[in-house]
């Protein structure tokens, strides 16, 4: 069983979607729906969540659950150790991928086992980053499943506003994928210096840090909350 929240025009929704062999069952709002599933011959899809691990181990406990990287990059720090027990949400490592900050967290209450990835080394999608043991029923993922979608509740996020013109002199910090926006952290008028976090952004189901490359004052913040952006979309000016 799985459950999900989102929004519509401002409306929120909570889903809980529970597979079955030939449909699912489908509860929006307390209103359960029957919704048959056509079968795929292959099911297998990759692993791109925030910690993205093995569907089929991550429904019983005290199995191995093995992470693997969402996209190539380097790994920048390890955060965990070996034996550790963390919880749910907790950053294991970071990775630094498209010129990002990434954070690798735990999907579930769970234990170290086996740290494959070192710091410095250079990963591909898809290779082994660590192996951890689950200690109870793990949290629902939050990436929606292939069977959920025949429920189609969800509608695309608020469109980000278009972009602000760039002050005089104003250099602007653009989005480098498409995304959404999950906090803005500074505001007009705010002094920021190089490295500062501007905004963070969750793209390809993680969280993204868009720091600032210059020292400078805040000129313009062109995004918001929930706001979803494209590639090259100007999000905060600094002159």
């Amino acid at each position: 069983m799985k459950e999900f929240k989102f929004k519509i025009n401002g409306q929120e929704y909570a889903a809980v979607v529970e597979e079955q062999e030939t449909e699912v069952k489908v509860t929006l709002n307390g209103k359960t729906y029957n919704v048959e599933v056509e079968q795929e011959e292959n099911h297998s899809e990759p692993s791109i969540v925030k910690s993205a691990s093995t569907k089929s181990a991550s429904s019983v406990a005290g199995a191995t659950v093995k992470i693997t990287a969402p996209l190539p990059g380097n790994i920048t720090k390890i955060l965990a150790s070996k034996g550790q027990k963390v919880k749910k949400g907790d950053v294991i490592m970071t990775m630094e991928a498209m010129k990002m900050e990434n954070n690798i967290t735990a999907e579930a209450d769970c234990t170290i086992s086996n740290i494959v990835a070192e710091v410095g080394q250079s990963v591909n999608q898809g290779d082994i980053l660590v192996e951890v043991v689950t200690e109870g029923a793990p949290a629902a993922p939050q990436a929606a499943p292939k069977a959920a979608a025949p429920a189609k509740p969800a509608a695309p996020k608020p469109a980000a506003p278009k972009p602000a013109a760039s002050a005089a002199g104003g250099k602007a910090v653009n989005a480098p994928l498409p995304g959404t926006i999950t906090s803005v952290n500074v505001e007009v008028g705010q002094a920021v210096k190089k490295g500062d976090v501007l905004v963070v952004m969750e793209a390809m189901k993680m969280a993204n840090d868009i720091t600032s490359e210059w020292d400078g004052t805040v000129s313009a913040v062109n995004v918001q909350q929930g706001a979803s952006v494209n590639v090259g979309d100007a999000l905060v000016v600094i002159s």
